[in-house]
């Protein structure tokens, strides 16, 4: 009998354009944005994938994809006795097929030529761009028990969260028999599910697919290229029409799951890090999230009150408060400066002090946070100068508007990457 490492093949899916995530993915791809202080979001489906001992990964790449890439190919090297890896597919042209990737199903379709060289039984198929922490080796045993031709991880949300994903009804047996993909508020009541007494009693009542699949070999190969061979998207295609003929069993999932969609939701996903027992917990030795690993020093850190607060290594502190607030990898924060409620994402590159000393000849602040700066319900992007003085207050009080140096979403002010905030500069 085979291993769940050589009977299991993972696809994860690299994403569109990411416009909801404006500005963090002008130059980057949603699964390559920074997360946590020190990771990238496509650390998440990998690390799950590496803790449920599926160590053979494929992540299909379209947009912005340069330091999604490069992350990969610097990261995870797996051991020569081993046969795990994680492969980058790019979309490509080719002769009988001169276009890119036109949604998720068709991006598995075009990749097929390079998968089926491999030998697998199942093929579990997740999105770049999540996060949460599930063992794939639990929904693999369901699926084989349940003789299922497709498994659909699912998740009971409110009525609010429902019309943002696919909802779904199943009988007793967890079979699935009804899919629609973004309902109208005014449809709902026909899709309430029995989701548990713990989940009804705080108002999930719908099952929503996580956008985690697990299809037998022959039956996604059928779907792809016989049944559905112009088919684009999973969601809106192919699992609605595949609930016809096929076993399509749900698996449900509770514990903590978010879907990283807007900068609302990317923002309190990273500011949920800080609580006491956080839902994502990153300190469970058995969850793992893995990463670049980077030869820093360890974070330095004087006269700053903290409180609830990540810092990431080779930090340099000089702030007065901290508060509620996640700081990545090379921050550099300056005497009497305030953060609240803020994810600053810190430096790819230390400056030496020569460097520091002709930029300031030049009128250009020093890279990360100057002195007495106040920084409150903002989002600061790699690389950025901020001088002295400075003060990012923001709020439902301002609107959403796009600037050349910072963009407004939601009361959440984001400073664009590489921006340059001259001294005493107010938002």
């Amino acid at each position: 009998m085979k291993s769940i490492s050589n009977s299991v093949l993972a696809v994860i899916l690299g994403g569109g354009a990411g416009s909801r995530l404006f500005p963090l993915t002008i130059s980057r791809s949603k699964p390559a944005v920074p997360i946590a202080g020190k990771y990238r979001l496509v650390d998440i489906p990998i690390s799950n994938c590496i803790n449920s001992n599926i160590n053979r990964m494929f992540v299909l790449t379209q947009f912005n994809s340069a330091s999604l890439n490069k992350h990969i190919k610097n990261t995870y090297h797996f051991s020569a006795f081993s046969s795990g890896f994680v492969d980058i597919l790019a979309a490509e042209q080719t002769p009988d097929n001169p276009g890119w990737f036109q949604g998720t199903a068709d991006a598995v379709r075009q990749s097929l030529r390079h998968i089926s060289n491999l030998e697998f039984d199942y093929i579990l198929i997740l999105s770049g761009d999540q996060l949460y922490q599930m063992d794939f080796s639990e929904m693999l045993l369901n699926h084989k028990q349940k003789k299922a031709d497709i498994s659909i991880a699912t998740i009971p949300v409110n009525e609010k969260d429902a019309t943002e994903f696919g909802i779904l009804k199943a009988n007793e047996e967890n079979c699935i028999t009804s899919f629609i993909e973004k309902p109208a508020s005014d449809l709902l009541p026909e899709w309430v599910s029995d989701t548990g007494a713990e989940m009804q009693r705080s108002g999930r009542n719908y099952l929503a697919s996580m956008g985690i699949y697990i299809f037998n070999k022959q039956v996604l190969y059928n779907l792809l290229n016989d049944a559905y061979p112009t088919a684009t998207d999973f969601g809106k295609e192919i699992i609605p029409e595949s609930i016809v003929n096929n076993h399509v069993v749900s698996f449900q999932y509770d514990g903590y799951w978010t879907d990283i969609g807007n900068i609302h939701s990317f923002f309190e996903a990273n500011l949920e890090l800080t609580q006491e027992v956080p839902q994502f917990n990153l300190f469970d030795n058995t969850k793992t999230v893995y990463s670049r690993a980077r030869m820093l020093p360890p974070a330095k850190i004087s006269g700053t009150t903290l409180e609830r607060t990540i810092i990431a290594e080779g930090s340099i502190i000089h702030a007065s408060r901290i508060e509620q607030s996640v700081v990545g990898i090379r921050s550099r924060i300056g005497h009497g400066s305030t953060v609240v409620n803020a994810y600053i994402m810190g430096n790819d590159y230390y400056e030496t002090l020569d460097e520091m000393e002709s930029n300031q000849q030049k009128g250009l602040p020093k890279i990360g946070i100057g002195d007495r700066c106040y920084i409150k319900d903002a989002i600061i992007d790699k690389n950025c100068r901020i001088g002295n003085d400075v003060r990012i207050n923001g709020g439902k009080n301002l609107a959403n508007t796009d600037h050349p140096l910072y963009t407004v979403k939601d009361g959440i002010v984001v400073v664009k990457k590489r921006a340059v905030l001259p001294d005493g500069f107010n938002i």
